[in-house]
């Protein structure tokens, strides 16, 4: 059976569809790969690209990615409304049939350090290819965004897997990983009110748990000061809370 893999590079251009051309015609480019969607958005300035192939041509394919964009993206010039430190921001590869997770985690280790010493830009590994347990979280790997990126260098503790550990404005970093696969949540919302979206997101993410669960004293989150009521979540508002799908399913059966 074919071992295949998915890669879900997310790159920080949303806007300049040309450039955004380039960077999946050096996917295509590689034999054995099949691009299966480009999502860009124009608010959060960032693409999100998805392929699928066997282990080699999508390591190659990830590769060739990342080099066109650090060629057409100059971080020092970007913004958007989504956190981000690179050109490649981050760059996950997710087993779909007959691969495992640790085909992933070697995947994502020999692309990382061929971005490192190739490229001249600092890698990052997050979720099951890190080395630490410091670096499994993505929002941990990337706190301080492209603007703390230079601080976030010259702190040993934070010192790149690959790469120098030298401030490239142009690229800034990447995170490269290997993980399961990631559902993306959408809502349109008819109100300019972040704090609806906040409430939904805090109830939702996975990064919204310990802000759950783990904490009692308000804080301060993008703008907005959330209080916490015992028993109760941010939005105040829960009918039930499951603790799984099954139970999900049990109580309102």
């Amino acid at each position: 059976m074919k071992k295949i893999v998915e890669c879900v590079p997310n790159f920080s251009e949303g806007r300049d569809l040309a450039a955004i051309r380039q960077i999946t015609d050096a996917i295509e480019s590689v034999q054995g790969v099949q691009l299966l969607d480009v999502d860009p958005g124009e608010s959060t300035n960032r693409t999100v690209v998805t392929f699928i192939g066997e282990p080699e041509p999508v390591a190659e394919a990830a590769f060739r990615a990342v080099q066109k964009a650090a060629e057409l993206i100059d971080m020092s010039k970007h913004s958007g409304e989504h956190a981000r430190f690179g050109a490649t921001d981050v760059c996950p590869f997710v087993p779909v049939a007959g691969a495992t997770m640790e085909d992933c985690v070697t995947i994502a280790r020999a692309v990382g350090e061929r971005i490192g010493e190739e490229l001249g830009i600092p890698v990052y590994l997050y979720e099951h290819a890190a080395r630490s347990p410091e670096r499994c979280n993505l929002a941990d790997v990337r706190s301080g965004e492209y603007e703390g990126l230079a601080k976030k260098l010259s702190d040993p503790d934070w010192k790149p897997d690959f790469g120098p550990a030298e401030f490239n404005s142009k690229a800034g970093a990447t995170a490269v990983g290997a993980r399961e696969f990631l559902i993306a949540y959408n809502i349109n919302l008819n109100t300019t009110d972040r704090r609806y979206a906040n409430e939904i997101a805090y109830e939702l993410r996975e990064r919204g748990r310990w802000k759950r669960e783990g904490n009692t004293e308000p804080f301060y989150y993008k703008g907005d000061v959330v209080y916490f009521t015992k028993g109760r979540f941010p939005d105040g508002n829960s009918d039930f809370v499951a603790g799984s799908f099954e139970e999900l399913a049990e109580h309102y059966r």
